[in-house]
């Protein structure tokens, strides 16, 4: 039996009201104590931009096992800032998105502790799973972003010249909106095996389709790939759609072991 049927509409209103305060006080809390950790913050936000970052000395390695130049010398870029307050700006919006993200857990909590007395016993159980599946592949989506896509999207493009008579120059605030931008993209991207796993569950997709359709799909991962990518070089545009279609092949065999055996044992 369902909880909480005698609540009014009103009601209901004032709990999701509360869950907002909530959830809102602590980002703040968790932003202001990130904002007083400034060079701990910005060590972590700046650290892709350096050659000796992870990502970089791994390649550098796996570059001179293969035979290849290990030297990385010439990799150097430097930001600037061309406002005023933007810095300041600058680190109170990063500080934010810290507490955000510190946060989510306590964010995913709040809201389903809201919707939960709206389901059985069974379904609470079912959408725990489910929504804990969905927020360890942002999780993952957003770490690969930050040590895969955006390194080597930045030093691609942080280093690209025309001419050699034309110097860069990279502000922060294109550096930090960049780095934000395509790591939500890619935590949400990684949501493509829960939302395919949602739609196969609901009868609207199958795996026989999916594979059916797979050529239509890379097209489609490739527009995606394009409108989420902040330039429009080819190398940016691969390194953000490959990690897409190895979702998309992750998620036919999801739909196939979890939704189309199911059916075929009914």
């Amino acid at each position: 039996m369902k909880n909480d049927d005698s609540m009014t509409f009103w009601e209901h209103l004032d709990v999701l009201r509360s869950a907002i305060v909530r959830i809102i006080a602590v980002a703040v809390v968790c932003g202001i104590v990130a904002f007083m950790f400034k060079d701990e913050l910005f060590a972590i936000v700046l650290a892709p931009k350096d050659q000796g970052f992870v990502t970089y000395r791994l390649l550098f390695s796996l570059s001179s096992l293969a035979g290849g130049e290990s030297a990385d010398g010439g990799f150097f870029v430097q930001l600037v800032n061309t406002g005023l307050a933007q810095q300041f700006v600058i680190h109170v919006k990063t500080a934010m998105c810290f507490g955000v993200i510190c946060s989510s857990q306590y964010i995913v909590y709040q809201l389903f502790r809201f919707v939960s007395p709206a389901l059985y016993a069974a379904e609470r159980r079912y959408v725990v799973r489910v929504v804990g599946f969905g927020y360890l592949l942002f999780l993952v989506g957003a770490a690969v972003s930050y040590f895969l896509v955006f390194p080597l999207t930045f030093r691609f493009l942080g280093t690209y010249q025309v001419s050699g008579e034309v110097t860069n120059m990279i502000t922060l605030e294109s550096y930090i909106s960049t780095l934000m931008t395509m790591t939500l993209a890619m935590g949400i991207v990684f949501e493509i095996p829960v939302l395919s796993w949602l739609f196969a569950k609901l009868g609207f997709l199958s795996s026989a389709f999916m594979r059916r359709y797979r050529k239509h799909a890379i097209v489609i991962i490739l527009i995606v790939a394009a409108v989420i990518t902040p330039t429009s070089d080819v190398f940016t545009l691969l390194v953000v759609a490959l990690p897409m279609y190895l979702l998309y092949e992750l998620s036919i065999v999801i739909v196939r072991l979890s939704v189309d055996n199911n059916k075929n044992k009914q």
